[in-house]
């Protein structure tokens, strides 16, 4: 399929909060576990982003904000000095290629194991809810453990690391943040009746529930302001064994909430995070679309026709592509021109070296191998 009318607007320049992009087209944050000693970035994962920046916005490989936040082997950090240098490197490189590039800040909560944790601790929840599956350790994986219950007097500590991530993420040299709270991570057991059994003013009503998520926004957009903060969600996604009797009542409340912030955009993971995109009907995506008051950045399985279609409707303002970013590093360039996609190397997605890294051909490439 060759570019057309219809496609246009997907290709379009577009004003999201203090940023201009390009185009409509997002890499979305991707975990590839290939941050050095010492949870650094370096001279390889500068090349693999700087490759990936005629996207319209990239948005990091999510990022612990401290060495408690940290849940997968290999996953880079934001709050040393040493970090801070590593991913300067890396938006070093993608300005100079003309790219925009934002941080997404997570803390796992649950989803990690004592191996990974500040000596060997329990990792930390709302609640002591054991999830089920394994954790990801430099020796492999491991089965996740019962994790322990922050204290109440915990919670502004942990508040307090995400505002300093946000101000480490600045003199790394980002255009902006995105707050991680999906997927089955910290901020998402917080919001879910499945995840945060909690009695205290974290916990219980609906208004408790989103307490964290609100002191997080509020704290990071007083660094970055509402501008540069986009904050992702994931309202019906399963990840990381993550469940809500009534998700609705959650995420309805939490995009009202959100609105006095004035955020860059909201990132939402439609269905099940990189599966399913169906969605019970008793859920409305639309809904809380109409009811932010900013860019909506949707999130799952498009590909051209049905990012084209999003867009054009006004189902979505950006649509943020995943696993396709892995072997198509010049995937704007294929998208607009109908070009076919480069098929990525399942072994390869996470740890290792440059190999199913930084050595997928962009499109003049392979015509150059193939001769």
């Amino acid at each position: 399929m060759s570019n057309d009318n219809a496609a246009a607007e997907l290709f379009q320049p577009v004003r999201m909060g203090a940023l201009t992009l390009p185009n409509r087209v997002v890499m979305a944050p991707l975990t590839r576990s290939r941050a050095g000693a010492g949870d650094v970035q370096g001279p390889l994962n500068a090349t693999y982003y700087a490759q990936r920046a005629s996207a319209g916005l990239i948005i990091s490989e999510a990022t612990n904000i401290t060495q408690q936040g940290k849940g997968y082997a290999f996953t880079p950090g934001i709050w040393s000095d040493e970090q801070v240098a590593g991913w300067r490197s890396v938006t070093d490189a993608v300005h100079a290629r003309g790219g925009r590039i934002v941080c997404q800040l997570w803390h796992v909560g649950r989803i990690s194991h004592p191996s990974l944790q500040p000596n060997g601790a329990l990792p930390v929840a709302p609640s002591a809810v054991q999830p089920k599956g394994n954790a990801f350790t430099e020796t492999g994986f491991q089965p996740h453990v019962t994790p322990r219950a922050l204290e109440t007097d915990e919670i502004a500590g942990i508040v307090s690391d995400y505002r300093h991530a946000a101000e480490q993420a600045k003199r790394a040299g980002f255009d902006g943040v995105e707050i991680h709270a999906a997927n089955g991570y910290l901020i998402d057991q917080f919001l879910r009746d499945g995840t945060n059994k909690r009695t205290d003013r974290y916990g219980g009503s609906v208004e408790n529930r989103l307490r964290l998520l609100l002191e997080v926004t509020e704290i990071v957009t007083g660094v970055w302001g509402g501008e540069r903060t986009g904050l992702r969600l994931s309202p019906v996604s399963p990840a990381n064994d993550i469940s809500d009797s009534d998700p609705m009542a959650v995420f309805g409340p939490a995009v009202d909430a959100v609105n006095r912030f004035n955020l860059a955009y909201v990132h939402f993971v439609e269905g099940a995070t990189g599966g399913d995109r169906n969605v019970a009907p008793d859920f409305d995506f639309a809904a809380l679309r109409r009811a932010f008051n900013g860019l909506t950045m949707m999130n799952n399985g498009y590909d051209r026709d049905l990012a084209v279609s999003a867009v054009r409707e006004g189902r979505a303002d950006l649509i943020a592509f995943g696993r396709p970013y892995i072997a198509n590093p010049d995937l704007v360039e294929r998208l607009r021109s109908g070009a076919p996609l480069a098929k990525p190397d399942n072994a390869t997605f996470y740890g290792g070296d440059a190999h199913g890294y930084t050595d997928y051909p962009a499109l003049g490439e392979e015509q150059l191998n193939a001769a």
